[in-house]
């Protein structure tokens, strides 16, 4: 089970990115994918879930109607769109696979068990 994050960069607030998690060597046992991230100084926190069964996608209040997590099963990859950045949001982003089906935004911010994960990448917001 491999999770390969990219698609970081430098970006001026206001700007958008669009983050990829490759997810290669699944068969069983993932059906969740998040997003998180550990800005300088700060743990690492949960910003958006999918869960694979329904499609559901869930948000950190600060990220909500930034931020759109989709998946794109031909291409085997999760992405994380970002609009309208603001300097909080720079970090390092990890994408990370959970064998729990997500099923609401608690559990995605922090009710289950994430066992797989990417490195990260970074985004640095500055103009």
């Amino acid at each position: 089970v491999q999770l390969q994050a990219s698609g970081g960069g430098l970006v001026q607030p206001g700007g958008s990115l669009r983050l990829s998690c490759v997810t290669s060597g699944f068969r069983l046992g993932v059906y969740s994918i998040g997003w998180f991230r550990r800005a300088p100084g700060k743990e690492r926190e949960a910003v958006s879930c999918l869960s694979y069964r329904d499609r559901r996608t869930f948000y950190r209040d600060s990220v909500k109607g930034r931020f759109t997590i989709f998946r794109d099963i031909d291409k085997n990859t999760v992405y994380l769109q970002i609009d309208n950045l603001k300097p909080e949001d720079a970090a390092v982003y990890y994408c990370a696979g959970s064998g729990y089906y997500i099923t609401s935004t608690n559990a995605c911010l922090g009710g289950v068990a994430f066992e797989s994960w990417g490195q990260g990448t970074l985004v640095t917001v500055s103009s």
